[in-house]
């Protein structure tokens, strides 16, 4: 078990289980809203269902239609738990405070360290605090 100190772009308290990617992810035209699953035929994670889960990955790659494809999911309950990245990201960020302010659903946000990331490579579950804190097994 292990605890990190990540900044919290969009705050909140989550856990459950993570999934983990070293790989950025394109939402629009790789992620379905309406199941919670990867749908990117060229991502590592194709077919894998991340609703619900701590899903983390360094960034997001591409268009800026990709907050709306998260927002839809918030919408639709169908989002990550939470995210947990190693690169600032205004798209996925925007999509998580717009959710909140639109629908009251809480997506956290989370930036962690290279290092930190690196070491969510192995976590099965994790815990994230309003605070950034990141509590992981």
């Amino acid at each position: 078990m292990g605890t990190i100190q990540g900044h919290a772009l969009n705050s909140g308290n989550a856990q459950g289980e993570v999934i983990f990617t070293d790989e950025p992810l394109s939402f629009w035209g790789g992620y379905d809203a309406r199941e919670g699953t990867i749908i990117d035929k060229h991502h590592a994670l194709y077919g894998e269902h991340v609703a619900g889960k701590i899903f983390v990955l360094p960034s997001a790659r591409g268009s800026s239609t990709g907050s709306g494809i998260l927002l839809e999911a918030i919408r639709l309950g169908n989002a990550p738990a939470a995210l947990i990245l190693k690169r600032r990201d205004a798209i996925l960020a925007l999509g998580a405070i717009v959710g909140r302010e639109l629908y009251n659903k809480i997506l956290p946000l989370v930036i962690v360290s290279d290092e930190d990331f690196e070491g969510l490579h192995k976590a099965r579950f994790a815990r994230l605090d309003e605070d950034g804190a990141i509590e992981y097994e």
